[in-house]
């Protein structure tokens, strides 16, 4: 029920009812009054929560960006850098977004609280402030009233006429305070519908203005959203892998460490325990010890594990001789002596066990029966690369190829280890060779053809690949760019053994087939690198430092199977050696520090891109989520043992399957692009370049150009074609929709940074420069 209407006619009557509406009235008002004054109370407040808020989320945005990931190893992965930059993005992201906060805020005070404060002050004062003056003249006019009709009758004319009189100027004026507090009071009840609702609504615009800001922040974000969460995924199954590796070689060093521990012949190290000679006692002080044998070069620093670490001063001293201690001559074990050419006396050691100094002893050529260091601890294997190993191989990617190219999980699923075993005994043997049927479905499972073919590679003298071109492997995946990476493989490549070439290029034309078939077998051209990686590319010592490479020596496998024509059928060029700027460690830069989607302006509207924000025009492409549902779990790893007796099938290619995603290299700032080359490898019928995968935005439309716009260049830009990697769909007129593979023609740089411009079936048009390559 609302309040009752005031009525001017009703002043002048001021009757009991007329009392009670105006009562009512000013109820509310009291109400209204004590009401508004909470609410500052409570605005004050929320204002300073959001401030202590806003205060928290900068230190912890600060908190992200001062921390740095330390990755394991000399070189990141795309997927690692990916991860290491989240932190900084995070921090951008919510370093954005409490600007927008402390704008709000701000704005909080002059919007809310002020407006408020004036309307309770100047508005519900001003009523309070009438409604004293009306009481007043109520109790004036009351006494006045009183006083004149309490007059006698006997009381003169003249005095009568002058007390009514006077009776009535009281009373006007009691009647036009009382119309001027009616109208006061029914003005501030107008008053309140928008002045004391309207400061709210302003402030309740500015909080959503601060989360459509924030709508707009996860807009921008969800481009390297997708991207992390990709990268996350890999580096979680690479973890999986190279964890289950790591374990492998602990549990070997724990089972049989002597067999595992890094001897050379040129080189000792480990501690020894040297006597120190002075008056009247001598002292055994600990030192870390090394050996060289070419040089004879002695080196012992002092340092002990239990006094936290402290490394004393190096010492070093050419070997003279070395010989051992007699047990009778000296109360310690373990001990030798040994003499330098350039100090004198005798410097007493202490080796740690008797096969510790054995071993010293025998590095240091002394006098002491020389054992022999090199035994082979693995048999040699029976694998080769001949005729009849070519033989195996072919018949095992026949067999593949004829009736298991589209089974799932090729050549990540294990066959039966006894099953392996005596399908490589048969072939191996000449005598039943001949004999053995490979196509034979109902003899010989696809798994068991996989498992026998992977095996066999495993069992050759050393790697397909190679020990001596191992490190030149990894080192080329380390490259900076990816041209760089291809180039340099191509020319390794070229440098391996003829035998070991040709098996490779048949190999790897094999499994660019099945990668062909990744629809049917889910084994993409990444799934492919991580189950051969290890196998063609094994170091020749294992440490965890190999293992941590494992990544790249996937890379290089996907490398070679996407771009096997290339590497196999043509020579590399003579300019083999990459220039300085691609040698770069694969660490981005600051100069190269792709631009950050928390970098955007401050502002609630999309403006047209201008040439003079190139780095808008850099979007991160939105990586399919395809490539997450082909990952594969796998095995543990097991040691190569080339004896065709101890073939087992938990082997070291079966590692965790990651899908490398193929992510253009728009993620470089376009300044750098003159000095990094950024021009993608080719894309391989089975990575997600090809046209079945959906289309992807380009960058935002720079001001159209029209198709002449090159020619007013002082040189004439050379005309090429011009093949795309991925499929894009034109935002603006002056842009070409395209879908992989499509091929352009008159292909030449435009006046818009990072736009090329192309013909594309008679339409000339924008192209974004990182979405193609030239033929």
């Amino acid at each position: 029920m609302g309040l009752p209407a005031l009525e001017f006619s009703d002043c002048y009557l001021d009757s009991p009812q007329f009392r009670e509406r105006l009562k009512s009235h000013e109820l509310e008002l009291d109400k209204t009054n004590k009401f508004i004054k909470e609410l500052i109370k409570d605005g004050k407040a929320l204002v300073q929560s959001l401030n202590n808020m806003s205060s928290a989320k900068r230190k912890f945005a600060e908190s992200l960006n001062e921390f740095k990931f330390q990755c394991i190893g000399d070189a990141e992965t795309d997927d690692e850098i990916c991860i290491a930059r989240s932190l900084q993005e995070f921090a951008g992201v919510l370093k954005n977004l409490e600007d927008e906060r402390t704008r709000m805020i701000e704005n909080a005070s002059d919007v809310l609280i002020t407006p408020l404060e004036r309307f309770r002050k100047e508005q519900i004062g001003a009523a309070k402030e009438a409604r004293k003056k009306y009481d007043k003249e109520t109790e004036k006019y009351c006494s006045v009233l009183e006083k004149h009709l309490n007059l006698s009758s006997k009381k003169k004319e003249s005095h009568l006429l002058e007390a009514d009189t006077q009776v009535d100027h009281v009373r006007q004026h009691f009647y036009e305070v009382s119309l001027e507090y009616v109208f006061k009071v029914q003005e501030v009840q107008e008053r309140k519908m928008f002045e004391f609702v309207e400061p709210l609504l302003a402030f309740l615009q500015g909080l959503f203005t601060f989360y459509h800001h924030g709508y707009e922040l996860a807009k921008d974000f969800s481009h390297f959203k997708t991207e992390l969460t990709i990268s996350i995924q890999n580096t979680r199954n690479r973890f999986e892998g190279t964890r289950s590796e790591v374990e492998c070689l602990m549990k070997k060093m724990k089972e049989n460490p002597d067999e595992h521990k890094t001897i050379s012949p040129h080189t000792m190290q480990g501690y020894l325990f040297v006597q120190e000679k002075r008056s009247f006692v001598s002292t055994w002080v600990k030192h870390y010890c090394t050996y060289q044998r070419e040089p004879k070069r002695v080196t012992i620093v002092l340092f002990d594990q239990k006094s936290g670490g402290k490394v004393g001063e190096e010492e070093t001293f050419i070997l003279k001789s070395c010989t051992r201690r007699k047990s009778d001559s000296i109360e310690k074990r373990f001990c030798f002596d040994v003499e330098a050419v350039d100090r004198p006396g005798v410097i007493t050691m202490q080796a740690l066990s008797e096969e510790d100094r054995r071993l010293w002893m025998e590095a240091m050529d002394g006098r002491e029966p020389v054992y022999n260091l090199n035994r082979d601890n693995q048999s040699e294997g029976t694998a080769q690369l001949d005729s009849i190993g070519f033989n195996i191989i072919k018949k095992f990617i026949h067999a593949v190829e004829t009736r298991g190219i589209n089974e799932q999980g090729l050549y990540r699923i294990a066959g039966v280890s006894s099953r392996v075993q005596k399908l490589l005994g048969l072939l191996m043997d000449s005598k039943t060779s001949p004999e053995v049927d490979v196509d034979s479905a109902a003899e010989w499972e696809i798994k068991t053809v996989t498992s026998a073919l992977k095996h066999y590679l495993r069992m050759l003298p050393g790697p397909l690949m190679t020990y001596q071109f191992q490190r030149s492997f990894i080192k080329a995946a380390k490259l900076d760019n990816q041209e760089a990476r291809i180039s340099e493989i191509h020319s390794i490549i070229h440098r391996l053994p003829e035998k070991n070439r040709q098996m490779l290029d048949l190999l790897m034309k094999h499994l660019a087939n099945v990668a062909n078939n990744h629809q049917e077998n889910l084994m993409t051209v990444a799934n492919l690198g991580v189950v051969f990686g290890p196998t063609l590319l094994r170091p020749q010592e294992e440490t965890v430092a190999a293992i941590m490479d494992i990544k790249f020596q996937n890379i290089v496998v996907e490398i070679l199977i996407e771009n096997h024509e290339k590497i196999f059928n043509s020579v590399p060029e003579s300019a083999a050696v990459q220039p300085n700027s691609q040698l770069n460690s694969r660490r981005r830069s600051a100069e190269c520090k792709p631009p950050s989607c928390s970098e955007r302006p401050l502002t609630l509207f999309h403006t047209t891109p201008t040439i003079d924000k190139p780095e808008k025009r850099n979007r991160v492409l939105n990586s399919s989520a395809e490539s997450i549902l082909t990952n594969i779990s796998v095995n543990s790893i097991s040691t190569p043992q080339p004896n065709l007796n101890s073939l087992i099938c938990s082997d070291s290619d079966l590692e965790t399957v990651v899908a490398k995603q193929s992510r253009p290299n728009s993620l470089l700032n376009p300044k750098s692009r003159s000095s990094i080359p950024t021009s993608p490898a080719s894309p391989s019928p089975t990575s997600p370049r090809s046209p079945s995968w959906p289309m992807f935005s380009a960058p935002s439309s720079p001001v159209p150009a029209s198709s002449t716009s090159s020619d007013s260049s002082p040189v004439s830009p050379t005309l090429r074609k011009a093949r795309a990697l991925y499929a894009c769909k034109a935002e603006h007129g002056s842009e070409l929709s395209f879908i992989a593979g499509t091929i352009f023609d008159n292909v030449h740089p435009s006046r818009e940074p990072g736009w090329l411009e192309g013909m594309l079936e008679g339409k000339t048009g924008l192209i974004p420069e990182n979405y193609v390559e030239f033929l």
